[in-house]
């Protein structure tokens, strides 16, 4: 899926434009037992709780696509003769009113999933009429698809502590009693995939907020997914590995720029083409680090590591090769952050035999909040 139809179906959750009408889910407690279910009516909440509601599944189809938006694909035999599709295909199709498909999927997913502590598993059906738009922008009359799927965002349970409030009608303090508050989903899903801006019955979209753990146990439990890409940061901790040992002795402050500046400018041309993925391959990689100064022997020594490291015919999001939105130097004493578009703006020297890291200062500077003068 793409950041366009992903932002298209994230503005569904709003009462004024949402479908959804009833709210199923169940309360898991840190022994992974069901202490209680829910089954309760939009109209039945107040705006305020309504709103909290969709807000919450909302934010399992949030964060960058390759990096807590995973796209899942189902193979033609799990489609045809395995437990997991049909059984999401029963909710689906149900508008989640098969019992005993709920109840299931709630025992795959306490089964599956390792999280700590108390959670809520939180269900909805939604029904989009996908319109076209003609050139100019303006709305078609009929909807050209009607696209039906399911949502599911599993919130962990953070206990409050007591404390004390003041109550200012009865002007007096009380005590606020310890209360269980739902926080932001953890993971989730969405069944089908909006692919193309229509349905596709052999996709699924996962979910996870943590850039360092995908839950793949989670994953595979509910999707049979053996090979999920490795969490976000653990893809940008290998790719600085490769970069560091292709490189080599020629790993300078100059080549780092180069290759942090071709990921930058890959990530803002596609601004202009959001209809499309937002990955590279080893080949993009690979034609980076020749052109920012890596050897031929380091560039072949990067292909056969990242096949290795990231499987073979590999696409990765470039923002998780390196943090575009920062450019960082560090010491063990010193840490430079620079502004990614002034990244030219530092340099090494070695001055008399010491190394040195150089900053151009043409605008002047602040220590502590004070502008200090330049020594000539």
């Amino acid at each position: 899926m793409t950041e366009r139809e992903i932002a298209e179906l994230r503005r569904r959750f709003k009462r004024e434009k949402t479908s959804i009408s009833r709210i199923r889910g169940c309360f898991v407690n840190e022994n992974k037992e069901i202490v209680s279910e829910v089954d309760q009516s939009l109209g039945l909440m107040s705006e305020t709780e309504c709103d909290q509601v969709l807000s919450l599944l909302k934010k399992s189809l949030s964060g960058g696509i390759g990096v807590n938006l995973l796209d899942i694909n189902f193979s033609t035999t799990q489609v045809s003769g395995g437990e997991e599709h049909p059984l999401l295909m029963k909710l689906r199709d149900s508008q989640l009113n098969d019992q005993e498909a709920v109840t299931a999927l709630y025992k795959k997913i306490i089964e599956g999933l390792n999280l700590e502590g108390s959670y809520m598993i939180l269900l909805a059906a939604d029904t989009y009429d996908v319109f076209s738009f003609t050139k100019d922008g303006k709305k078609s009359e009929d909807a050209t698809e009607l696209f039906r799927y399911i949502v599911c965002a599993v919130c962990p349970i953070q206990t409050t502590k007591a404390a004390l409030s003041y109550q200012v009608k009865e002007s007096c303090f009380r005590n606020l009693i310890p209360d269980a508050v739902i926080s932001a989903p953890q993971v989730g899903f969405m069944f089908p995939a909006f692919d193309n801006r229509a349905t596709n019955l052999y996709g699924a979209l996962y979910y996870t907020k943590s850039k360092d753990n995908n839950h793949d146990e989670f994953a595979r439990a509910l999707f049979k997914a053996e090979h999920l890409p490795m969490p976000a940061k653990e893809q940008t901790d290998t790719f600085r590995g490769l970069l560091a040992e292709s490189a080599g002795d020629g790993c300078s402050l100059h080549v780092v720029q180069s290759v942090h500046a071709q990921l930058c400018q890959v990530v803002e041309d596609h601004k202009e083409h959001k209809d499309e993925p937002l990955v590279v391959d080893k080949y993009a990689l690979r034609d980076m680090l020749e052109f920012c100064g890596v050897s031929q022997e380091g560039v072949e020594t990067f292909e056969k590591q990242f096949d290795q490291s990231f499987g073979l015919d590999a696409e990765v999001n470039p923002k998780n090769m390196m943090d575009t939105r920062r450019f960082e130097v560090r010491t063990p004493d010193v840490v430079i952050k620079v502004n990614p578009e002034k990244r030219d703006l530092v340099e090494t020297r070695v001055i008399n035999g010491v190394r040195y890291i150089l900053i151009r200062a043409d605008e002047g500077a602040e220590v502590n909040g004070i502008d200090i003068r330049m020594d000539d």
